[in-house]
């Protein structure tokens, strides 16, 4: 299960839906509005089976967040280009499947992506 960030606007959603890529909204079909990073949404995430979580905010990309459970997705692009870089990143080799993501909490940017792992000490990095 997808789940966006109640920071990835009306108009980025729409364009998932017409690519056909299935989410959830915190606030909207998961949670509430306005719920706390750490305090709230992470131990929410431990409730859907295996959820990729999208954000815009900066707070969640930290190793010590990395669970096997989900993974987190740290969006450092500009609001209007948050849906582009999801489905790329959705379509990159290294995490097209669920279980590929699981594990882990990603940097997804202009340059690449950066990630941590359960179990690993060091941050990799990949090219788009």
């Amino acid at each position: 299960m997808n789940i966006l960030d109640e920071n990835i606007v009306v108009t980025q959603r729409e364009l998932l839906r017409s690519w056909k890529i299935h989410f959830r909204r915190i606030g909207d079909e998961v949670g509430r509005m306005g719920m706390k990073d750490r305090d709230e949404i992470i131990p929410l995430l431990h409730t859907p089976r295996r959820p990729t979580f999208f954000t815009r905010d900066h707070d969640f990309y930290k190793a010590d967040l990395c669970h096997s459970g989900y993974c987190l997705v740290f969006l450092d692009v500009v609001f209007d280009e948050a849906t582009d870089f999801i489905r790329h990143f959705l379509r990159h080799r290294a995490f097209r499947t669920r279980m590929q993501r699981m594990g882990k909490v990603v940097h997804v940017s202009h340059s690449g992506i950066t990630y941590w792992q359960v179990d690993r000490e060091e941050a990799y990095a990949l090219g788009w």
